[in-house]
């Protein structure tokens, strides 16, 4: 069993709450599309995708929220 550490993920990412975020998010993407043969399904999603962010295989962008005006 291979251990992702949160320095890890914060190389990546700048600091691990993000890199936290990014993976979940990744996470959920492969739960939504499973039929995707590129990922491998034989470990846990959230294991997987925190592999994938640490050795850099996963690009992201942080997108702005917009305020809304009440």
């Amino acid at each position: 069993m291979e251990i992702v550490t949160p320095g890890e993920v914060a190389n990546r990412t700048g600091n691990k709450y993000l890199g936290v975020l990014v993976a979940a998010k990744f996470a959920r993407f492969v739960n939504d599309f499973p039929r995707d043969r590129s990922i491998d399904l034989e470990k846990k999603l959230t294991t997987r995708a925190l592999e994938e962010l640490s050795e850099g295989n996963l690009t992201y962008r942080l997108v702005r929220r917009r305020r809304q005006e009440t």
